[in-house]
């Protein structure tokens, strides 16, 4: 199975992936469906969506709904202005109708059409969004399902019964000259090819571009994070949602600079600049900011912070090695997502946070001239000791605790490398081993524990 490094990174805005991106993504390929409905749209009046589990549970936290109003005014999380945000849902309030392309005028309230769904979750999936095209008298001209399966990733009912988190139709499965869809397969393919995970992983992707081209996508990627990171360390004031998080990455930075990183005061300063780097991120994401899936935005703060602190801290770090370090980071990601899964709804924060701190462990350890071998090692032992973690934001927001875990797993992944980077590459647990762990203790994890809020320290915390 072969899954691109830009549908493992895409650039979108917070909080969520799942909650937020995918939603926008789902009521496009709805609205082109209705389009093709061969008139019958033209007598549609209305239009519903109703959220189901995750998507109902935290849907307001994750702004859910906010997310189902933008894509229907045509806004798309990769090019959507963040400014823009408020202004065009306070329009949609007062017009009460869509003015969609291609279709007549649609009467839609979004305090009444966006209808959460606080039942039992749809059987296949945590995240479904059913939406319902009605007619004059109210009656059902058309009803579709759509499932957010983390990541910004949109499938059909169909689409997820063929099998299980495949890629959408406009990512379906290409041939490549190495189409490994397991740890042990790219180590094999690499070992017979000579080549590194980021060498077979950049040949896939040049297979219908240019690779001028795909290295410059992934400079724009690499940007955008970065950027992310820049704007984060520079904002100050409470985050929005109710429950009055401060933002804390900018005063910390400001006290690193001061204090050097020629002479910190510690020798684990380090960590400082691992966590701001990472808390800069999440509390963009938080704060409904422009960020990077990577793989979720719930997670979106590990990869650019282990990156930065690549660039910043370790001795001939380039940005050649940037592109090594996010096609190695890409190649795990698309392995873990394939056999197990990166939502936080699916399988707990271990999908999430715990995947995010595999794929920068390989991608750190590949920048640093690591094996192949050391680099499943490091993604390996990263995520083993995310194995179980639960997904229990407090509110539903995309604040507490997932702002903090975000840099414990920055550090996991740093220190997972320097794990990999003393051996020679042979451990005892395959990283394959440890993907099928993570998907069977998912499975396994109660629902409220699963992006719900509903057990955890969502429960056991008052909300101040």
């Amino acid at each position: 199975m072969f899954i691109s490094v830009f549908d493992i990174f895409k650039i979108g805005i917070g909080p969520s992936s799942s909650h937020t991106v995918g939603p926008m993504v789902a009521v496009h390929r709805y609205l082109d469906r209705v389009r093709g409905l061969a008139g019958a749209q033209m007598d549609a009046v209305r239009l519903t969506v109703t959220l189901h589990g995750s998507l109902a549970f935290t849907g307001r936290g994750h702004a859910t709904d906010k997310a189902v109003c933008l894509g229907l005014l045509g806004a798309k999380p990769d090019t959507l202005d963040p400014d823009r945000v408020e202004p065009m849902l306070q329009g949609l309030q007062q017009a009460q109708r869509l003015a969609i392309p291609g279709l007549p005028e649609i009467g839609f309230s979004p305090d009444k059409d966006v209808i959460f769904d606080y039942g039992p979750s749809l059987p296949l999936h945590a995240n479904g969004m059913t939406f319902n095209l009605l007619d004059a008298s109210g009656a059902l001209i058309d009803t579709f399902v759509y499932f957010s399966i983390g990541g910004g990733f949109v499938v059909s009912e169909d689409e997820l019964r063929k099998t299980t988190n495949a890629p959408v139709n406009e990512l379906a499965v290409q041939p490549v000259p190495f189409p490994f869809s397991s740890a042990r397969e790219m180590l094999d393919m690499g070992r017979d090819a000579g080549l590194s995970i980021a060498e077979m992983k950049l040949q896939n992707e040049c297979c219908d571009s240019l690779r001028e081209d795909v290295e410059k996508r992934i400079d724009t990627l690499w940007a955008a994070m970065d950027s992310c990171i820049n704007r984060g360390i520079t904002q100050a004031g409470i985050l929005p949602g109710g429950l009055k998080v401060k933002r804390r990455a900018a005063d910390i930075y400001q006290q690193l600079i001061r204090e050097g990183r020629s002479n910190p005061p510690f020798e684990h300063s380090v960590v400082d600049w691992l966590g701001v780097y990472a808390m800069a991120v999440n509390e963009e994401n938080a704060a409904g900011g422009r960020v990077v899936t990577a793989p979720t935005n719930g997670a979106a703060g590990v990869i650019p912070a282990v990156t930065r602190y690549y660039l910043d801290h370790c001795p001939g770090a380039d940005q050649a090695g940037v592109r090594v370090f996010l096609l190695t980071a890409a190649a795990v990601g698309g392995i873990i997502k394939a056999n197990a899964s990166i939502s936080g709804a699916e399988v707990g924060c271990q999908g999430e946070v715990g995947s995010a701190s595999a794929m920068a462990a390989a991608g750190l350890c590949a920048a640093l001239g690591g094996t192949n071998e050391q680099v499943e090692n490091a993604a390996e032992i990263a995520l083993e000791h995310h194995l179980g973690m639960t997904c229990d934001p407090i509110a539903g927001l995309v604040q507490v605790p997932c702002i903090e875990r975000n840099a414990l797993g920055a550090v996991k992944a740093v220190t997972a490398t320097s794990l990999a980077l003393r051996g020679d590459g042979t451990h005892f647990v395959p990283l394959d081993g440890c993907i099928e762990t993570m998907r069977q203790t998912g499975m396994d994890m109660m629902e409220q524990y699963k992006e719900t809020s509903r057990g955890g320290l969502a429960v056991n915390i008052v909300e101040c």
